[in-house]
């Protein structure tokens, strides 16, 4: 079970990363585009420093891609095709 839930997890951080990136470069075009600095939203309004702010964003996406991973996994597969026997 524990071994699953390892799986899980790591989906999910493959998950989270993919989708970070490319979210947070379009949002902050979207900001630029509409004459606001992306700079409060990634540091929470100047409460925190910037790399800070992008990793609690990215746990933040973690969280949710965990929510996704844990709905799609293949939970009742006895055995991985991935792993050794």
């Amino acid at each position: 079970m524990l071994a699953r839930l390892a799986s899980m997890a790591l989906m999910a951080i493959i998950v989270a990363s993919l989708l970070f990136v490319p979210a947070v470069v379009g949002f902050a075009l979207l900001i630029r585009v509409l004459g606001f600095s992306p700079e409060p939203f990634a540091t929470f309004g100047g409460a925190v420093h910037p790399v800070v702010g992008l990793c609690a964003w990215w746990l933040a996406a973690f969280v949710g891609a965990c929510a996704y991973a844990a709905f799609t996994f293949p939970w009742d597969v006895q055995a991985f095709p991935f792993r050794k026997r």
